[in-house]
């Protein structure tokens, strides 16, 4: 069995490669919900809903977000009303969202409700939010604390960052099968995602870290910055903001003590003796997920180590 630490588009082109050379229902993602988000009156989950919308195939290859060929009639219409149009949620998108808000509002835990869409989607893969309690991820910047989508959506990561915090990690609980899907896994992925914001919150949820540590999976890392860039989002903006090498050798010393392997792109091959001597192995491949092939010749090297 395979476990996958997701969050972001990064997570869901990975995911989208390993179900090409592996069993689907073999897979279980653990996802994010830190940056969940209440807009217009509905409870959108945006990392969840990346990774259902990727494994089903109906995913907005363009932005990797949102469905492809989606309109958006209803919120150019909402403007009328006053509501910003920074946040855009399609209009088939919409709908994912209007019914988790209602089996929400009618007591059905997230874990139950993501089954559920997962399943309606024709999803073969487990997805497992890491908890079902609110977990909200605050970006500490020289603006301010910011709510995460403030941050990454309205502001366009354009703030520095001096931190980030999780509101209500602490007190949250793993969801139900979470940490089985961690502890029984055959190989432990830790997708390449953002280390702060999309990792970080899944390890703050107290139990997770712990059983990660614990693991006796092969660990496996994938860096999320290819010479010294991120290959999408603020990772690397993030890295140098919080006093973190901008490479992959600044990804490995984050999770040094999560996983064994740490998977770098071509271009980072310099870098690997100095990721070996924090301990980790260090395995070198093409990590650009540029096509459907190259997603699943990622996945298919991983499967080696």
């Amino acid at each position: 069995m395979d476990t996958v630490l997701a969050g972001g588009v990064g997570a869901a082109r990975f995911l989208q490669g390993l179900v090409q050379v592996v069993d689907p229902a073999s897979v279980t993602v653990v996802s994010n919900v830190a940056d969940d988000v209440e807009m217009f009156g509905l409870h959108v989950s945006p990392d969840t809903d990346i990774v259902i919308y990727s494994l089903a195939g109906v995913v907005n290859p363009e932005t990797g977000w949102g469905l492809e060929g989606d309109t958006f009639d209803v919120v150019d219409a909402l403007r009328r009303f006053g509501y910003g149009r920074w946040f855009n949620l399609g209009d088939r998108d919409l709908a994912t969202a209007v019914h988790r808000t209602r089996l929400l509002r009618e007591g059905r835990p997230m874990h139950e409700i993501v089954a559920e869409l997962t399943a309606a989607f024709g999803v073969a893969s487990t997805i497992l939010p890491v908890t079902n309690e609110r977990v909200a991820t605050h970006v500490l910047t020289s603006d301010g604390e910011l709510d995460f989508q403030d941050y990454m959506v309205r502001l366009a990561t354009e703030p520095n960052v001096t931190g980030v915090r999780f509101a209500g990690a602490g007190e949250a609980a793993p969801a139900p099968g979470v940490l089985h899907a961690i502890r029984e896994a055959d190989r432990l992925i830790v997708a390449p995602s953002n280390p702060f914001v999309s990792i970080g919150p899944i390890l703050a949820v107290p139990g997770v870290r712990e059983a990660v540590v614990e693991s006796s999976a092969r660990r496996i890392g994938i860096s999320p910055i290819v010479g010294g860039q991120a290959i999408k989002g603020p990772a690397a903006k993030m890295l140098a903001n919080l006093g973190h090498e901008v490479s992959a050798v600044g990804v490995a010393e984050i999770y040094r003590d999560l996983v064994d392997v740490m998977v770098i792109d071509d271009e980072d091959r310099a870098l690997g003796p100095r990721i070996e001597a924090l301990g980790l192995t260090c395995a070198v491949t093409n990590t650009m997920m540029t096509t459907p092939e190259r997603k699943a010749a990622l996945a298919q090297f991983l499967t080696t180590l």
